[in-house]
């Protein structure tokens, strides 16, 4: 197999100078904007734990919305080479992060509730999420347990889905 090697300029730029810089820990904001390339910008900040915007992303939201995004993607891509039609898609993903001497997340637990044609194999379905998450770039690169708990049912009816 032909390793490639791909990379990923963005730029972070601090915006939450108050005009006295970080003369203390209360005196600066923790706004920042990331962008990469013509991609719109995105508004971030610190969790407000830290004092930061809550109608901004944090790094943390990032980390896990990072994740799952990167489950999904794989998930799709694997459905569609076995012949599994996903009418729909929604994840409701949660990380749990603790503070101590060294903050770190202990998990991401993924929880996508995923909607196939009718007919197609749900039991497949369901085998695809482990497949997927052998797979994901973003899983792979990090030291703590990413959990999925997919929930799979068929057309629109959710409510005799299979879980796994």
């Amino acid at each position: 197999m032909t390793t490639r090697q791909h990379t990923y300029h963005v730029t972070v730029e601090w915006t939450g100078n108050q005009g006295s810089g970080t003369s203390s820990y209360q005196a600066y904001g923790r706004d920042h904007t990331i962008s990469a390339g013509d991609k719109p910008a995105i508004a971030g900040s610190a969790d407000p734990a830290f004092r930061g915007d809550s109608k901004r992303w944090n790094p943390e939201d990032l980390l896990v919305a990072s994740t799952s995004a990167c489950h999904k993607l794989w998930y799709l891509h694997l459905c569609a080479e076995a012949g599994i039609v996903v009418t729909a898609y929604e994840d409701h993903a949660e990380g749990t992060m603790v503070e101590g001497v060294k903050g770190h997340f202990t998990r991401i637990v993924l929880r996508p509730r995923v909607t196939i044609r009718n007919g197609n194999d749900i039991e497949l379905a369901a085998r695809l999420h482990h497949d997927a998450h052998e797979q994901c770039f973003i899983a792979n690169s990090l030291n703590f347990p990413v959990v999925c708990e997919p929930v799979i049912g068929a057309s629109d009816n959710l409510d005799v889905a299979v879980t796994r």
